[in-house]
């Protein structure tokens, strides 16, 4: 396996690069789940260019490009809740022809270290009720589902996930 590189996002080419990631992934991934309206919608309120620097520079996201080689393969969107003592892994995508190589597993370690780093005693997370395989994923890395969640997002969607946990102990 090649070596993965993590890439701060803190530019502009940089949030370009993760809105094109998410309109790549979300497409493909997400809309046999929820549907090509629920898609659409959620890439504009939370994953388009806007959207990404309005969290980035208002709402303490941290994001983190995953780079092989020369080709961008996925992205973290990272949220530090301080007192709680977690830290929110708010978006965790890899395209679709660089799945289930390691790729995830690499890069969550790297969240695991910048989770460490910022004193966090837990990562938290949420996962669409039917992405099967993304809570498979999860728990194999040491989640644990802890709620189940609906959450109103507007214009008459909502998600429905679970919410997972993973004790950095």
């Amino acid at each position: 396996m090649k070596r993965l590189h993590f890439i701060k996002v803190s530019d502009e080419r940089s949030i370009k690069i993760v809105a094109s990631l998410a309109k790549e992934i979300w497409n493909e991934h997400f809309t046999p789940i929820i549907g090509r309206p629920q898609v659409e919608y959620m890439l504009e309120k939370f994953q388009s260019e806007e959207a990404i620097r309005r969290q980035i520079k208002k709402e303490q996201f941290l994001y983190y490009l995953f780079k092989k080689e020369d080709r961008y393969i996925g992205y973290a969107g990272l949220v530090p809740h301080g007192k709680k003592g977690e830290l929110f892994l708010s978006k965790f995508y890899v395209v679709a022809g660089q799945r289930k190589k390691g790729y995830g597993r690499k890069a969550l370690a790297f969240i695991e270290q910048t989770a460490k780093a910022m004193k966090s005693k837990k990562i938290a997370l949420t996962v669409n009720k039917n992405n099967v395989g993304a809570m498979r994923a999860y728990r194999q890395l040491g989640f644990k589902k802890t709620a189940a969640l609906i959450t109103d997002i507007g214009s008459d969607f909502i998600m429905d996930d679970y919410r997972m946990e993973k004790s950095l102990g």
